[in-house]
């Protein structure tokens, strides 16, 4: 073989190696079959650790990588917040806004504003008064449930108070007192920092004036210097402890309250209730918790007002009318678009469009003690007090039957105050007391507009929310969607009403 013979081998060996059909014909002439296998087997083995190795290298980054992403995913959602309110009656905003390093670099959570509204509820169960709160079981107090305020309940029940220390020291001064004189104090631990009337956002709903809020936080958070029984016995006057610079007599200055029984927690909604329907008739009213009775049930507590006019004993009205009176009244449309009334019509100084006010305001709520004391005009149950008292039997001389609890303020004779206005709530729609609207024919525009409006029921969520105790006390927002279910079905038969009988709807805003 001659020199120039190698580098052409090479190259015919270069080229059937680029060539598969070549290198398979190469690999079956000169290699043997069992060499040929053994050269198959170890190429797989090599090929197999190589990919072995591969997978090793590229797992680690995949599980670091998600690792990451979840870290970083769960940051996110921390600093997110969730909308809606869930059932247990906590808040969230719907609102999102950059969230805020505090002093120690902590990130501040968002502020909270209003509640969003769930697509489906529940039937409401039937209520009487409101939903009860559940009770727990202990020892019988002389006070349960439902009772009255008996005089013997705070009788030789100082020692007993004064012997527990940290709550009170005296619990009660001189009983049948007069309102405004109390004797005796009560010492009670120090009050939590933070509110029973919880505001999250910037400026509480626009239907609650700042009075409004300072009142609720008066009644809910102060410190109860004394209480004292009043003569209703359904009732205690509490008095509340005030700054040093307040002179004058506490009751006079805005500090006292009349606390409740539990049953007539309904007296909370309906002030709500007023608010929102832009009468603002009645008094402030929230829920507290009473340490020195009611076992540490949450009791509505109503602000006190000192310029309420003096009430007759019998009717607790500071205008003596009959419903035949009355009557007369809504059809002489007394004070309405300034007409002075003349003498023979009877008429009083309340002007005309306070009654059609009223009349709204009672039929939702179902308030029947003071145009209807003798339920004339629905089948009562045994708990009422037409029943307990046997005023039913008393319905054939509607004309003559008192009305009661009509109230005016001193310094304005022209309006009306809305008070104990106890609302049922488990009142079917077949048994609503109609006599409540009889003689009305027009509705206040404000009132009708957010009944139509269809935001009755979130303005009650957002407005009710402010008051934790009752908001607590009433089963979170379930228990108050049932009492809100009850109100938007009566408002649609109230608007079928007017529609029906043709009443007008006018502003009523002088």
């Amino acid at each position: 073989m001659t020199t120039f013979d190698q580098p052409s081998k090479i190259k015919n060996l270069f080229s059937c190696c680029l060539c598969p059909s070549r290198v398979l014909r190469l690999w079956t002439c000169r290699r043997p079959r069992t060499k040929r296998n053994l050269l198959v087997g170890i190429a797989c083995v090599i090929y197999l650790g190589f990919l072995v190795s591969q997978v090793g290298h590229v797992l680690p980054q995949h599980k670091g990588g998600h690792q990451k992403i979840n870290s970083r995913s769960l940051q996110d959602a921390a600093q997110t917040p969730f909308l809606g309110i869930p059932l247990d009656g906590t808040l969230s905003p719907p609102n999102f806004q950059e969230p805020q390093l505090g002093s120690n670099g902590t990130l501040l959570p968002p502020n909270v504003v209003y509640i969003t509204l769930r697509s489906k509820r529940s039937k409401p169960a039937n209520i009487r008064g409101t939903v009860k709160p559940k009770r727990r079981k202990k020892h019988a107090t002389p006070l349960s449930y439902g009772q009255h305020f008996p005089k013997a309940t705070f009788i030789g029940r100082e020692e007993a108070f004064a012997q527990q220390p940290g709550r009170i020291t005296h619990a009660m001064g001189t009983v049948g007192a007069r309102p405004g004189r109390i004797s005796g104090a009560i010492k009670t631990q120090p009050q939590p920092e933070e509110s029973n009337i919880r505001i999250y956002s910037e400026s509480s709903p626009s239907w609650l004036s700042k009075e409004d809020i300072l009142n609720m936080r008066m009644l809910a958070d102060s410190r109860v210097e004394s209480i004292q029984e009043l003569p209703s016995h359904k009732a205690v006057l509490v008095v509340f402890a005030r700054g040093p610079s307040t002179t004058g007599t506490s009751c006079n200055q805005g500090h006292c309250g009349i606390m409740k029984r539990p049953l007539d927690m309904s007296e909370v909604f309906a002030f709500h209730l007023d608010r929102i329907l832009g009468l603002n008739r009645s008094l402030p009213s929230v829920s507290r918790r009473s340490e020195f009775f009611q076992d540490g049930q949450a009791c509505p507590v109503t602000l006190w007002d000192s310029s309420l006019s003096p009430t007759d004993n019998n009717t607790h009205s500071s205008v003596r009318l009959t419903w035949g009176q009355y009557q007369q009244l809504l059809k002489q449309k007394c004070w309405q678009n300034g007409k002075v009334p003349k003498a023979e019509w009877g008429c009083t100084e309340i002007h005309h469009h306070e009654w059609s006010k009223m009349a709204l305001f009672d039929f939702l709520l179902q308030i029947y003690n003071r145009l209807d004391r003798n339920c004339c005009g629905f089948k009562p149950l045994k708990e009422d007090s037409c029943m307990q008292q046997g005023l039913k039997l008393k319905c054939s001389d509607q004309d003559a039957v008192d009305l009661t609890h009509i109230v005016q303020r001193r310094h304005d004779r022209r309006h009306l105050a809305f008070i104990d206005n106890k609302g049922f709530f488990d009142r079917n729609e077949d048994n609503l007391d109609f006599k409540i609207l009889q003689g009305i024919n027009e509705f206040p525009e404000s009132a009708v507009s957010v009944l139509r409006s269809q935001r009755l029921r979130e303005k009650l969520l957002q407005s009710l929310f402010l008051d934790k105790i009752y908001w607590e006390s009433q089963g979170g927002r379930k228990g108050i969607e049932k009492l809100i279910d009850v109100i938007e079905r009566r408002s649609k038969i109230l608007l079928t009403y007017i529609n029906a009988h043709g009443a007008k709807v006018l502003p009523m805003n002088e």
